[in-house]
């Protein structure tokens, strides 16, 4: 930071700065574990010597709280991805099923809204397309903070959903399908050539709750790459311009994605495109009727909390799926 000509280049020194208070917290956080850790001890030693059976609940508090900061950074060393620092971008598209798949587009956009809220993360929707009579057809956001990607790269794929559907008059039980793609938002300069003629580029009135802007002028943008099929979508931005750039960027990491998956496959936490959003395909499964349950098909991991799962609490199954694939488990279908 003393160095001439650090402070010439903002987004370059800015990053440095912010890379710096993520090595300090770190840092902290681990001073504290050890302090805490040593005053656990010191509360023991004097329970022992005061024959106070009274400190045993004080202890107790005390090593809950330090297990649960122990787990959390155990969990923070196995993002150690490439791209797990990076913030992320998702897409939800809903399957077939019409009104019911759509509100459950939108019950899955709440839910990581929600989730990204107590983490203090910021949310950014990039495109946004409302269902015909309620909920989303799909909806791409930006989620921005510290390893954002990390986290979120495992939920990439098929979200099925069993409940007794409120748009059924009859009442029946029904089964809805939501994908989710994740990628990380690489700023970084990409070495990605595109060729023009291999683009196709749609402008369209953006939709959607967005500010003044919205759906007064065709700022909204539309690319889809060709040969891949790849199509990214972006209305965020206050001009056609600054839509069409973020939307290149877009493309640039999927396309780069792609090729790294191509290459090799030591991104174990990066996953190859859904292949059909229906049954079969889905690595996670809703139930809010006959029971309420909420199960991860490739860790196992599972709870009888369906609403505060949908409510934000998505880091057990997080978890699980980071120490998945730590331990190089596969999904039994692969």
């Amino acid at each position: 930071m003393e160095a001439p000509g650090f402070w010439d280049e903002p987004d370059i020194s800015n990053r440095k700065m912010k890379e710096l208070k993520g090595l300090k917290d770190v840092v902290d956080t681990i001073n504290g574990l050890k302090n805490q850790y040593e005053d656990i001890e010191a509360l023991i030693e004097m329970g022992y010597e005061e024959e106070d059976p009274e400190m045993a609940a004080e202890i107790r508090g005390e090593l809950d709280t330090f297990i649960d900061t122990f787990e959390r950074i155990r969990i923070d060393t196995l993002l150690s991805g490439e791209y797990d620092k990076y913030n992320a971008i998702l897409k939800l598209n809903a399957g077939a099923g019409g009104t019911e798949s759509c509100d459950w587009c939108g019950m899955l956009y709440r839910m990581y809204t929600r989730w990204a809220e107590r983490r203090g993360f910021a949310i950014d929707v990039l495109d946004y397309l409302d269902g015909d009579e309620a909920g989303i057809k799909s909806v791409t956001f930006q989620v921005s903070g510290e390893n954002a990607y990390g986290y979120l790269k495992s939920e990439k794929g098929v979200h099925r959903l069993v409940r007794i559907s409120p748009f059924n008059a009859q009442g029946k039980r029904q089964t809805s399908f939501v994908s989710l793609d994740v990628m990380p938002d690489i700023e970084d300069d990409l070495d990605i050539e595109i060729n023009d003629d291999d683009l196709r580029i749609d402008t369209y009135r953006s939709s959607g709750a967005g500010g003044q802007h919205i759906n007064k002028t065709s700022s909204a943008i539309r690319i889809t790459h060709l040969p891949s099929g790849i199509v990214v979508q972006c209305q965020n931005e206050r001009s056609q311009f600054q839509n069409k750039d973020k939307a290149m960027q877009m493309l640039k990491a999927k396309l780069y994605m792609l090729r790294q998956e191509e290459n090799a496959e030591k991104l174990s936490g990066i996953r190859g495109e859904v292949k059909e959003i229906g049954w079969g395909n889905q690595i996670r499964s809703y139930v809010l009727q006959p029971y309420t349950m909420v199960k991860d098909h490739r860790t196992e991991e599972e709870s009888g909390n369906a609403d505060g799962v949908l409510d934000g609490a998505l880091d057990p199954f997080i978890n699980a799926y980071l120490k998945w694939i730590s331990t190089g488990k596969k999904n039994k279908e692969q």
